[in-house]
Parts: C-alpha cells; structure tokens; sequence
C-alpha cells in the first residue's frame, strides 16, 4: 500500500494539482489584498464611506450598530458591501486567470503554426537498415527464373 501510495504521488498529475493550488492560494492572498487594500477603498470613497464591507442592512429592529462586528452581534443583518467585496474579488481573479489562459491559447497556436511551416525531417535510418532496404529493392528488381 505504501509502495502504491509513493507511485500516486509521484505522477505528474498529482504533483501539478498541488502546485496549483499552492500558487493558487498565494494569488489569492494577493487578489484579496488588492481588492481589500486598493480598489475597496476608492469605490468606498466613491460611494461616501471609507470601509465598504461596513454596509449593511439590519433585518431586525434591535440592530442599529455603526459596524458590521457589532451589527452582527446585535441580530441577522444582510451584509452586502461584503458581498459586493468578495464579488469584485472573484471578478479581479476570474478576469486574470482568463488573460492567463488566453496567453497559454495563443503561444500553442504559434507553436502549432511554427509545426505547420517547418514540420520536422525524419532522421535517416541506421546505415544496416538502408542497407537492406537497397538489398531489398535490388532484389525486387532482380528477374525471376
């Protein structure tokens, strides 16, 4: 079992997907703090207020907190500057990984068409098969009695 264990984590697909989801998770950390740290604050400032996952909605008439910490601990609340936040986040990462996989479309492509202009030239065969090869078609050549 062991032995089948290090032989499944040996293939290439496996070690792919965990360097993916490694680099994923840090490209993330850096999406979120873009979002968090860069864009958030100019569409907060935009729309009046400084801290834009601070917008909310209290569901409940107990809840009247400046924040959303605190409105949360007062009753349900409908959060949706976090929401907003987090969808302006998936879109940043969504916009980026498309540009990423449209440069991998467009460098196969040129490889593909650099394939199709110069395609490759078979090396000549090992000299004892062109040997036989001339011997054969001598010999087929060669009238039969």
């Amino acid at each position: 079992m062991l032995n089948e264990f290090k032989a499944f984590i040996a293939r290439g697909n496996v070690m792919d997907l965990a360097v993916g989801v490694i680099i994923g998770g840090a490209f993330g950390g850096i999406v979120k703090s873009l979002v968090d740290d860069v864009i958030m604050p100019i569409v907060g400032a935009l729309f009046g207020g400084f801290d834009f996952s601070n917008y909310f909605i209290g569901l409940s008439s107990n809840v009247n907190a400046p924040t959303l910490a605190a409105a949360r601990a007062q009753g349900a609340v409908l959060a949706y500057g976090s929401f907003i936040t987090v969808l302006i986040n998936f879109l940043i990462l969504a916009w980026i990984i498309f540009l990423m996989v449209k440069g991998v479309n467009t460098l196969q492509k040129q490889v593909e068409r650099q394939k199709k202009v110069a395609p490759e030239e078979a090396p000549p065969p090992p000299a004892d098969v062109a040997l036989l090869t001339e011997i054969r078609d001598l010999l087929a050549k060669r009238p039969t009695v």
